[in-house]
C-alpha cells in the first residue's frame, strides 16, 4: 500500500468518526453526567470497538455478511434493539426531577466502557461501508499485515477523534453549561436516536 493510498483510507476514517451519530450523543451523555473519565473512557471503548469490526472485516467479515444477508438482518435488528434501549435511557434521565447533584445518579466508569463499547455494534452497516473500503487495497493472497495495518488506522484514528471530543466537552467553560442543558440535550438525543432506529429498520 502507497502512502498515499494509506492517506485515503485515514480521511475516510476520519470523516466517518467525525460524522455526528449515536456515538456522539454517548460521549456526550457520559461526559455530561459522570466526569472527564467517563467521557475519556467511553472514548477508548468506542475506538476499541471499532477496532474490532474493522479487524473483522479486514478479516473476511464483511464478504461473509455479504454471502449471507440473513445474518446481516439479524445484526441490524440487534442494533436497532440496543439504539431504542439507549434512547429510553436517556429519556428516563430527562425526566427524572432530581437535579440537585447530590440526588444525580452518575453512571460508573464501567458504564461507560460498556455504552461505547457496544455503540458500536448497533451499526451494521458500518461493515459495509469498512469492507467497501478495505475491498479497494485488500486483494486474494495478500498477508495479514495488510488488513492489519487498515484496521489499526481505524481504531487509532477513531480513538484519537473522540479523545479529542471528550477533552473538548469537559473543558472548565463547556461542561458548566453542558450541564444546565442536561434535560434537553438528552432529549435530543433519545429523538434522534429513535429516528435512527426507524431508519436501520426501514432500509
Amino acid at each position: 500500500m502507497t502512502f498515499h493510498n494509506w492517506l485515503t483510507v485515514a480521511a475516510f476514517c476520519l470523516l466517518g468518526a467525525a460524522t455526528p451519530g449515536p456515538s456522539l450523543a454517548v460521549i456526550l451523555r457520559h461526559t455530561m453526567t459522570g466526569s472527564r473519565r467517563n467521557g475519556l473512557t467511553a472514548a477508548v471503548a468506542h475506538g476499541a470497538g471499532v477496532g474490532v469490526y474493522a479487524l473483522a472485516v479486514a478479516l473476511g467479515l464483511g464478504h461473509l455478511i455479504a454471502q449471507y444477508p440473513e445474518a446481516y438482518q439479524l445484526m441490524t435488528y440487534l442494533g436497532a434493539a440496543y439504539l431504542a434501549w439507549l434512547a429510553l435511557q436517556m429519556l428516563r434521565s430527562s425526566t427524572n426531577n432530581k437535579t440537585e447533584d447530590e440526588n444525580q445518579i452518575i453512571p460508573s466508569a464501567r458504564v461507560a466502557l460498556r455504552d461505547g463499547f457496544l455503540i458500536v455494534f448497533s451499526n451494521p452497516q458500518l461493515i459495509i461501508m469498512l469492507a467497501a473500503l478495505f475491498s479497494q487495497f485488500i486483494q486474494p493472497g495478500q498477508s495479514y499485515a495488510l488488513g492489519l495495518l487498515l484496521a489499526a488506522t481505524a481504531w487509532i484514528i477513531d480513538t484519537l477523534w473522540y479523545l479529542l471530543v471528550a477533552l473538548g466537552l469537559s473543558h472548565s467553560r463547556v461542561l458548566p453549561w453542558l450541564k444546565t442543558q442536561v434535560v434537553w440535550i438528552n432529549r435530543i438525543s433519545a429523538v434522534l436516536l429513535f429516528i435512527l432506529v426507524i431508519r436501520v429498520l426501514t432500509l
